[in-house]
């Protein structure tokens, strides 16, 4: 028997899909926050993951050589993008090109989801160097951001 095509959604997580942990511990700051791989075809070059940040939790600060695409599907925060900060909330679709540092954050209070849509086979994250990051925190919005 074939797997059915449909994985039913309840509380943010999809049935038959494994919740995993965002990262190795270690491998890079972050905190409180989950994936789980909802599509992968091997006809597609393209994954879509959910992540979810319990309140306050954040992603690593890091840049790519791919692009991708995030749709926040629930709750608010922000998001640094090329050292730009914009506030995020449900619906919004978050466009981040190659090489772009980006990081994102839920408010306290509630919990941040979002859609992501990456490369299947894509490079590994760059972490920012001590310089990149003060660089990018001389701009008193992103050092607030990154408070």
């Amino acid at each position: 028997m074939s797997e059915s095509p449909v994985r039913h959604f309840a509380d943010y997580r999809w049935e038959e899909t494994d919740l995993l942990a965002y990262k190795e511990e270690g491998a890079a700051p972050f905190k409180a926050i989950t994936r789980q791989t909802l599509f992968r075809h091997p006809e597609m070059k393209g994954e879509l993951r959910y992540f979810e940040m319990a309140p306050e939790g954040y992603s690593t600060l890091e840049r790519h050589q791919h692009v991708h695409a995030v749709l926040i599907l629930r709750g608010s925060g922000q998001c640094m993008v090329g050292g730009q900060v914009f506030d995020i909330a449900q619906n919004d679709l978050v466009t981040i090109e190659p090489m772009t540092w980006h990081q994102f954050r839920a408010n306290a209070g509630e919990a941040l989801g979002f859609l992501c849509m990456v490369n299947v086979e894509r490079d590994k994250p760059q972490l920012p160097t001590e310089d990149e990051r003060t660089a990018l925190a001389a701009d008193p919005k992103v050092a607030k951001f990154f408070a």
